[in-house]
């Protein structure tokens, strides 16, 4: 590689970098303001919007209620995504071109229509109101991308280890909790995090599937936007940007970020 081709790279590296990072750095700088409105440069420093939503009761339910949305997603995500993740990777199905279809829905159907879909269907079997059906909806949507890490574990799994179980007299259900589980616990790792974050920042099916007593915090802040943007939401969404590097710092630690990278 040339002198030149390593600036020019390095160049758009660092844009893309900026680029990414720097709506982040505005609003961290911004929930730091001392001011009465949300301004960048910031108006003075000052921890107050902090200490302000840390003692609205409102904001704090709020985001009780967002992670435990998020818990029962990733609780029905982990052994639904487990399974069809091994299934696709390891055997030819008969509906295996329709599941590929599946798995490209995130990127093809908006999710207003997938969210009115599921609002009629909630409301035809009587659970709207509910906190549950919220998590089960933002599951069916984001799925594919459970299926997805565990399948990179699958393929990157040697084969002679569940022959060799197997040959060992293990049936396959024991074969399958003893060796090839364990063997792809970093793409059910992965994928588990990632459907977590993805359901704790969750907010236009969300917003479909709430009513004013079970508000999750997106839609909780979508509300108070719709009227002023004050400092406290700016320190809402810091909040949020620690909770998903807190979950980046775990997937490194746990399985590594190089082997999350490959599972993509």
């Amino acid at each position: 590689m040339s002198g030149r081709t390593h600036w020019v790279l390095w160049l758009v590296v660092g844009f893309t970098l900026i680029t990414l990072s720097l709506p982040t750095l505005v609003i961290v700088g911004a929930s730091f303001t001392a001011g009465k409105i949300i301004a960048f440069p910031p108006d003075g420093l000052s921890l107050k919007w902090y200490a302000a939503i840390a003692g609205a009761s409102d904001l704090r339910a709020a985001f009780l209620r967002s992670l435990y949305v998020a818990t029962v997603c990733t609780l029905v995500a982990i052994p639904l995504g487990t399974l069809a993740g091994v299934a696709l990777a390891k055997y030819r199905l008969r509906a295996e071109k329709t599941i590929q279809l599946y798995l490209l829905l995130p990127f093809t159907i908006p999710l207003i229509g997938s969210g009115i879909g599921l609002m009629l269907v909630f409301g035809s079997a009587g659970v709207l109101g509910q906190l549950w059906p919220i998590g089960i909806a933002v599951c069916a949507i984001n799925l594919p991308f459970m299926i997805w890490a565990v399948t990179g574990s699958v393929n990157a799994l040697d084969p002679d280890l569940e022959n060799a179980a197997a040959n060992c007299g293990a049936p396959p259900v024991q074969a399958f909790f003893a060796v090839t589980l364990p063997a792809v616990m970093p793409g059910v790792i992965t994928g588990a995090l990632l459907m977590f974050i993805l359901a704790l920042n969750e907010f236009l099916v969300s917003l479909l599937l709430v009513d004013a007593r079970i508000m999750t915090l997106p839609v909780q802040i979508y509300n108070s936007i719709r009227s002023i943007i004050t400092p406290d939401l700016a320190a809402i969404s810091v909040v949020f940007v620690v909770v998903a590097a807190l979950a980046v710092a775990a997937l490194d630690r746990l399985v590594g970020l190089d082997i999350f990278l490959k599972s993509k």
